[in-house]
């Protein structure tokens, strides 16, 4: 079985298993104003390196909040803001960020949309590296009912560091290095699907991904 069909077959598994979250959103706005520092206005983050949550999946978003806080996944600025929150707070946040609008992102006019449309599309057939497309849509737009997030105009600098720090997972288990990582993909999949990207591609997809709406 090639590796396309399989991750459409995860897609289906996960969509008949995943609990959507069911946050209140006016009261998640209110709790929303220590947040904007970082993530702007209604979820849209004019800083590259801090990312939109506007328009994310709800599901998604509690799941990264309640990551953070249990360390799943590590950031030491997130888990100092998570950690007086409880869990009917996380949720409130996550539908308050997923009903707002993303703002539109832009690729940079210098940036190798062609690599990043291939790979996003089409994956890497040498490597064995499964096409973005299929958990994330052909308009960057996520699975929601699989987990998989909105891609769609996220700015390329944090997509990017993502991607690299799912990587670094697989250069610390080749080289016994303890570097920051990223490891709260589901079953590794995103860990398995960046092992074998270089920077170029990973900031090619990127910026791809960044206009792609």
């Amino acid at each position: 079985m090639n590796k396309l069909a399989l991750a459409f077959i995860t897609v289906l598994t996960l969509a008949s298993t995943h609990t959507i979250a069911a946050g209140d959103a006016a009261q998640g706005q209110a709790k929303a104003a220590t947040c904007i520092g970082c993530h702007g206005v209604n979820g849209n983050s004019v800083v590259p390196s801090f990312p939109k949550l506007a328009g994310q999946s709800e599901a998604y978003l509690l799941k990264q909040l309640r990551d953070f806080k249990s360390g799943a996944r590590v950031d030491a600025m997130m888990a100092g803001m998570v950690a007086p929150l409880t869990d009917t707070d996380m949720a409130n946040l996550s539908a308050y960020y997923a009903a707002q609008t993303v703002t539109q992102g832009v690729a940079k006019k210098d940036a190798n949309i062609a690599l990043g449309e291939k790979i996003y599309r089409g994956g890497k057939k040498d490597t064995g590296v499964t096409a973005c497309i299929a958990c994330h849509g052909p308009q960057g737009k996520g699975i929601p009912s699989a987990g998989f997030p909105a891609l769609s105009s996220q700015h390329a600098t944090y997509v990017a560091t993502q991607l690299k720090a799912f990587r670094q997972d697989s250069i610390n288990a080749q080289t016994g290095d303890s570097q920051p990582s990223r490891t709260n993909d589901y079953e590794g999949m995103m860990i398995n699907f960046t092992k074998s990207l270089t920077n170029a591609e990973i900031d090619a997809v990127s910026e791809y991904i960044s206009g792609l709406h």
